[in-house]
């Protein structure tokens, strides 16, 4: 079908049901009905399980990061950290559901200090998670996988490094999408 004199694709244009008598549907529209979440991309549950166990194992194998867990974690962390993935990713509401908002996430990581070379070993061992795992093969996905850990752990994880009594109550799950932060 020819373009436009504006350029524009004949059928990305929305035409009134008063002018013409039928709707026609954007090529954007389109798009989003197709567009697979981050959630999806990663594989769902199962594959953000795996990349929560993969990223563990690594973190847990850095002399550097391994200190956050010295003094023991959750027996279901990997499954909490996934259900967390897959909630800010596009997934379904687990985390919310079963164990708690974004207050008691941020509070846990809260009131220990700056630990930027923390963090930065944190984010490459979510790089090598990926890798491990198999979801950096395709580098659409592999970057927004990236940035979201990136942005989480540099920016929601380490702003009240103070105190967790700092943090804020009623804090939801902030959302990623292909395009960052939603909202």
């Amino acid at each position: 079908m020819p373009f436009s004199a504006g350029g524009v694709h004949p059928a990305s244009q929305v035409l009134s049901p008063e002018r013409t008598g039928r709707f026609v549907v954007t090529f954007r529209a389109i798009q989003s009905w197709n567009m697979e979440t981050v959630y999806e991309a990663a594989g769902g549950r199962d594959g953000l399980l795996r990349l929560a166990s993969a990223w563990h194992t690594r973190v847990l194998e850095d002399e550097v990061v391994s200190h956050a867990f010295s003094h023991g974690y959750h027996p279901q962390h990997t499954e909490r950290l996934a259900a967390y993935w897959a909630e800010a990713l596009g997934g379904p509401t687990t985390y919310s559901d079963q164990y708690g908002d974004e207050t008691s996430v941020v509070r846990t990581h809260s009131g220990n200090g700056l630990h930027e070379e923390m963090d930065q070993r944190a984010i490459a061992c979510f790089d090598q998670a990926l890798e491990d795992v198999g979801l950096a093969r395709d580098e659409r996905r592999r970057r927004v996988l990236h940035d979201y850990f990136a942005w989480a752990t540099t920016t929601t994880m380490s702003r009240y490094h103070r105190s967790a009594e700092d943090v804020p109550d009623g804090l939801h799950i902030p959302k990623w999408s292909w395009d960052g932060r939603v909202g």
